[in-house]
């Protein structure tokens, strides 16, 4: 997953520790699972954040964010678009898609 190219930018918003969220801060390179609205399938999401190292608990990030398996998305995604990330079960944040770097990922 490490040499693959992102799939899509996101703002990323972080729950607080009272919210939810971790208790920890997440550093760049984190793999949360991506869970989005239109299918019950979660997938690795690896985030690569672009103005920081470390994001604390209730802190937003702008972040390059890899999906292990890109192919199920595929005709899927559009800019706007929302999504959760979790740890298990336990919703963690959410992202924002702010721009598509796989075009096949596009819906049509």
């Amino acid at each position: 997953m490490l040499n693959k190219k992102p799939d899509f930018t996101a703002k990323l918003k972080y729950l607080t520790t009272e919210q939810g969220g971790r208790k920890t801060p997440a550093h760049s390179g984190y793999r949360p699972q991506v869970k989005f609205d239109f299918t019950e399938m979660q997938t690795s999401g690896q985030q690569i954040f672009l103005d920081k190292e470390i994001v604390y608990p209730g802190e937003e990030v702008i972040a390059e964010i890899t999906i292990l398996s890109p192919e199920f998305f595929q005709d899927k995604l559009c800019i706007g678009m929302k999504y959760e990330f979790r740890e298990g079960a336990r919703i963690i944040g959410t992202g924002e898609i702010l721009k598509i770097l796989k075009k096949e990922l596009e819906q049509k």
